[in-house]
Order: structure tokens, then sequence, then C-alpha cells
């Protein structure tokens, strides 16, 4: 049991920040994310337009509902985490009409169907039918952020969720959190125009107004069920106006929440959370956004504020006994920049974690295939093995993108203070290069929309694989760079402990 919690807690950390648009610096929402687990590789996939036929099912190995097809499925950017055995909850998605759906686990939830005997958190895929395949059918199926709040709704309800979570889901003009305890019920909630939400692991949607329905979303049963289990007693029967969905469905406090959520809204709005910070789900924007800020959020390890714990590097802020938003178990950060002509949509990536890496420029609605060497299997592949992963996925493999960035995050764990810096500058001179250029790649592609759209999109596209490339060269590099300066640093402390005579030092040098 206790190395079944250890791992929950290691992989209960992913953050979403997301900014309203009229809180927004590009007058278009602004989501960012973190995605937490161990023991994983990230590859990309774009999946295209698919017809069905009449009759067709889709079924997902996590779950036994059967869900009928519709007659066409949209395309969609697909970030794949794999594990062994599989994961159910860590990919990300943006689709042809720029819908995105990012998540965070949200359990243990209190659970209608609990065992006696079984841990709090565990997935109830005997007693009910959907955990994957949310995050798959979404971008699948939703042309808007509220249309995808639709569809998870009636999935849930009718086929009953395995897990607790809060998905998010974003287009250009609105932003929601849909929040599902283990069972048949859902509350969502919209994230207003001029106002920025973080989310670390827990549910933080508390009122609920059940007339206002341009806001907010529950299932019928939501309260009733609280009621029937005893999980929530109105103050006046018949009043639901004291109801508190957290509060009603949450089983229990992740303690390792609190910091991270202190570090996000001190960032966002300075404002000084409660010791537990519990309450806010969303809070009033103090200026315009960008995406940089989103980034200094979902890159923060708490430096400058209570939770820092560093000692100024002297402590890996990737080992800290508390939870940091960009942490130990970070491998993919993420921020959607959306944009009014949804091929301009920006997706902005690094893997392993953001405070590192390089944020690479993708335009997922133009892509037609990933990046070579961000992929190692075709989409059709990837889905049908996704709770099937051979373990040789997850040995060193020069041919994959992923294992040149991953060898940088390694490099600089060994010495993360003497490393980190340099590698930052790198990161930010690299970015910077990136963001010069963006006025003149949108210029292109404004001119390319007068001959056709299709060869618009080829030119983001085009765009999109020479930053990857970039971005893979960039990591090489700086594997060479920082072996031969730890080479460096040992020979001048060999010879200053020998006294080695100058002209073997320039021999060794050399």
């Amino acid at each position: 049991m206790e190395n079944r919690l250890k791992k929950f807690i290691d992989r209960a950390n992913c953050s979403t920040v997301i900014i309203g648009k009229n809180a927004s610096a590009t007058g278009k929402v602004i989501m960012g994310h973190n995605e937490d687990d161990t023991d994983a590789i990230v590859q990309l996939h774009v999946v295209p337009r698919v017809k069905h036929k009449a009759g067709e099912v889709i079924t997902f190995a996590d779950g036994k509902a059967v869900v009928p097809q519709p007659e066409e499925t949209y395309g969609y950017f697909w970030s794949e985490v794999r594990c062994p055995g599989g994961i159910s909850f860590a990919d990300c998605a943006v689709n042809e009409f720029g819908v995105a759906v990012m998540t965070n686990a949200c359990g243990p939830s209190k659970d209608i169907n609990q065992k006696p005997d079984e841990i709090a958190f565990a997935n109830n895929t005997e007693d009910y039918g959907l955990g994957y395949a949310i995050r798959r059918l979404v971008p699948e199926r939703a042309k808007t952020a509220r249309e995808a709040v639709q569809i998870i709704a009636e999935l849930v309800e009718k086929y009953g969720y395995i897990s607790a979570r809060s998905y998010q889901v974003a287009d250009k003009n609105e932003a929601w959190a849909v929040q599902i305890p283990k069972g048949f019920n859902v509350a969502a909630r919209r994230i207003g125009d001029d106002e920025v939400y973080y989310m670390s692991n827990w549910f933080t949607i508390h009122e609920i107004d059940f007339e206002d329905k341009e806001n907010y979303y529950a299932s019928p049963d939501l309260v009733q069920n609280a009621i029937n289990r005893g999980w929530y007693t109105p103050a006046v029967e018949g009043d639901w106006s004291d109801f508190d969905f957290a509060k009603a469905y949450q089983y229990a406090d992740m303690m390792w929440n609190p910091p991270r959520s202190r570090t996000a809204w001190k960032l966002l709005t300075g404002a000084d959370l409660p010791a537990d910070g519990l309450k806010p789900f969303t809070m009033k924007a103090t200026k315009k956004y960008t995406v940089d800020d989103v980034k200094r959020v979902i890159t923060s390890h708490n430096e400058g504020l209570v939770d820092d714990l560093s000692d100024n590097c002297v402590i890996h802020p990737h080992r800290y006994p508390t939870s940091t938003i960009c942490n130990e178990s970070t491998i993919e950060s993420s921020v959607v920049e959306f944009n009014e002509d949804v091929n301009l949509t920006r997706l902005l990536r690094a893997f392993p974690k953001g405070c590192m890496m390089p944020y690479v420029p993708f335009y997922p609605v133009a892509m037609t295939k990933a990046p070579e060497g961000y992929e190692w299997m075709g989409y059709q592949a990837a889905q049908a093995s996704h709770f099937f992963v051979d373990d040789e996925e997850f040995e060193y493999d020069p041919a994959k993108a992923w294992w040149a960035f991953r060898t940088v995050q390694f490099l600089t764990e060994f010495d993360y203070k003497n490393t980190a810096p340099g590698v930052r500058q790198a990161k930010a001179v690299l970015e910077a290069k990136w963001e010069q250029e963006k006025a003149a790649v949108e210029k292109a592609y404004a001119v390319m929309k007068e001959i056709g759209e299709a060869e618009a999109k080829k030119v983001l596209a085009d765009t999109t694989d020479r930053y990857a490339k970039e971005a893979w060269k960039w990591a090489n590099k700086l594997i060479r760079t920082i072996g031969e300066g730890k080479i460096q640093e040992n020979v001048n402390v060999w010879i200053e402990k020998l006294g080695v005579p100058d002209n073997v030092l320039t021999y060794y040098v050399k």
C-alpha cells in the first residue's frame, strides 16, 4: 500500500493556468499546463479526420464502455505519454477547430462503490465505463470548449467515470473547468473573461449557481447524490444555495498541493493565500497577462517566495521535500496561445521540464505530420498499443528527439547549481530568436493565404519542423558542451591538486 501511495503522490502534481480572453494581452485565451508523470516517454502525433461506418463503436482498455462513433471524427494534434502498462490520464490535445484539452488528477474523491479494503484513489474499472476515452473523444468531437463540456457530461452521465479529475477545455474565446468525481456526475464552471485560473490537484469548484446556465453546469443528480450518501446536508431543506461541490465530493485534502497554489496565485495576482490554499477557483486579473507570465508560473520552483527551500540552489528544487509547480515528475510543459485565425494558434511545448528546455513553437492546426524524430510509430499503432507499451521503447535511442532533451536534463541533475544558469541562458537565447521571427512567419502565412489555405498552412508546418530540428540540435550541442565542460573542470582540479607543470597542462588541454 505504501508503494502505491508513493506512486500516486509522484503522479499527482500536474498544474494548469488559464487566462481569460479579456485578461490576456493577446485578446484571446491562453492556457498553460505541466504534465507530471513518472516512468514515461512522450511522442507526438497528428491525427487526421476519420470517416466511420454506420454502427461502428469504440472501446478502451481501461474501461468497459462501448461508445458509438459519429459519422466523422475531427483531426487533432496529440501529445502522447507512454508508460509501462499504459496510462489513462496524461495526454494533451489541440484539435483542428482550436479546442484544447489538458487535465489534472483530483483524487481521491468520494465514491459510492468504495470497497472496504480498497485504497481511496484506486480506479474503478469494474464499476464505471470511462477513463482514457474522454481525452480522445473530446478532440475528436468538439468544435468549441462549450461543446466539449456537453460531450464530457453526456459521456460521464451515461457510462460513469473511473477516476477523479479536472478537465480544462478551452478555445480562443472561452475556457471551462470540468471536474468529475468517480461515478456519474459532473460539475463545470466557466473561467471568466476577466479572470485567471490555477489548478493543482484538488477540486476547486465550490459554489454552483444552478440558475446560471451560461457559466455553470451540474449533472441532474449531483446534489441529490451527495445528500443521499450523507456527504452534504442543506442548512435549509430544499435550499441548495450552500452546496459546496469540492467539500462534498473531495475525499481528503492533498497536502502537497498548497505550496503550488500559494506560489501560482502569488505570481499571478500578488495574493497571499491562507495556509491550506483550498478556496480559489479563479481570481480577477490584475493586469494583461502574456505567454511569458504563464511560463513563469509553470516553470516555478517557488523561487523567492515563502515556500522556496532551495537556499540559492544549494538544494536542488526538483528534490524538495514539498511540491513545486515544475518538479521532479514534470515530463512536458505546454502553453496554448489561441489566435483569431485558428491556423495561427501556437502550442509552445517543452519536454521534459520547461524550466530548462526551450518552449518550441508548434502550429498544431497547420501540421499534417509530427516532426521527424518526435514520433516513432504512426497514430494508429499508438492508439492500438497505448495500454500495451513495449519495454524497449524506454531504452535510450538517439534517433528519438525525446532522449536528447532527457539527456540534457540528466546532465543538469548531476550538478544543478553550476549547470542550470548556463542552460537557462542558452534556452532564453533560442526562445528569443523564435519570438523575433514570429511576425515574419505570420506575414509569410498571410501572403501565401492569398494563394490558398493549403499553401499558407504549409508555411506554418514547415516552420514547426524547422523549430523542432533547431531545438533538437540545441539539445545535442548542450550535451557536448556540458560534457566537455565537466572534463575540463576535472582536469583543472587534477592539475591544481598535483601541481602538474604547464607543459603537461598544455598537452592534456589539447
